[in-house]
């Protein structure tokens, strides 16, 4: 490669990365009329890219680069993107049915939805969450279930082979889960083994999975992997989420809810 030829890709391919930066996700068509050059020519850009972790490859173009997420308490995660959150929470009502059994993990999009459940008449709610029971402890209609464990601090919630044991005995009809990262090619992620494995077993004893979860956790993963993304039936979640994810979602089929 001649040196010009070397410093127009050098260029190219920080153009890329300024309009991933700012777009956060971008097609090969586009960067082929773009730049006036071959599909191949970007696609070996992006793969070269993606080689020094600066992108993810999608199918049709590239996504931006998000770090991996960290556990962070739920007092930490109350304020992020809150309106979005409460948002989601509302429209999680729509799947509730009065005489339905729930269960919620610990998070704070969770949290979001449980405060709307004092609508209901007859329900009855299965959380490990703490602040969860807490929050609907008066609300007439909801009967509340806690499972036994060991308490984690950071998000008030019980975790382990006690609450993991009891879960195993109810049926419920619906599950909420608020993940930590969400890609849909993988599947759903949150930084703790134990609230991991404690929301396989929620997804096991449910009719129905809910994933609700606000769109700065797409694209994101965190230390572990709880679930592949088709055992999810529904994702609600706010107009930020990538166009790929969302293309993606829509041809796996999975209900996507956009609030």
């Amino acid at each position: 490669m001649n040196t010009k030829s070397e410093n127009d890709t050098l260029k190219r391919r920080s153009i890329i990365l300024d309009l991933l930066e700012k777009q956060g996700d971008i097609s090969v068509v586009f960067l082929s009329k773009k730049f006036g050059v071959s599909e191949v020519t970007i696609r070996n850009d992006l793969a070269k890219l993606e080689e020094k972790s600066l992108l993810i490859r999608t199918r049709g173009g590239a996504i931006k680069k998000v770090p991996i997420t960290y556990d962070l308490s739920l007092n930490q995660r109350l304020n992020k993107n809150k309106k979005e959150k409460q948002k989601i929470g509302k429209r999680a009502l729509t799947y509730i049915k009065d005489g339905y059994t729930i269960v919620m993990d610990s998070g704070s999009t969770t949290l979001e939805v449980a405060k709307n459940l004092g609508s209901f008449k007859d329900i009855k709610l299965i959380t490990n969450s703490l602040p969860i029971a807490n929050h609907v402890a008066d609300f007439k209609g909801v009967e509340v279930i806690i499972p036994g464990g060991i308490l984690r601090p950071e998000m008030r919630s019980l975790i382990g082979p006690m609450a993991e044991r009891s879960l195993l005995n109810y049926h419920c009809d619906i599950a909420f889960l608020a993940v930590d990262g969400i890609d849909s090619d993988q599947g759903i992620y949150t930084p703790v083994i134990h609230e991991a494995t404690l929301s396989r077993v929620m997804m096991q004893v449910s009719k129905k999975v809910v994933v609700v979860c606000d769109s700065s956790k797409f694209l994101r993963k965190s230390f572990v992997k709880i679930a592949p993304i088709t055992d999810v039936d529904i994702i609600i979640t706010d107009a930020g989420i990538p166009k790929a994810e969302k293309e993606h979602l829509v041809k796996l089929q999975i209900e996507l809810v956009i609030v």
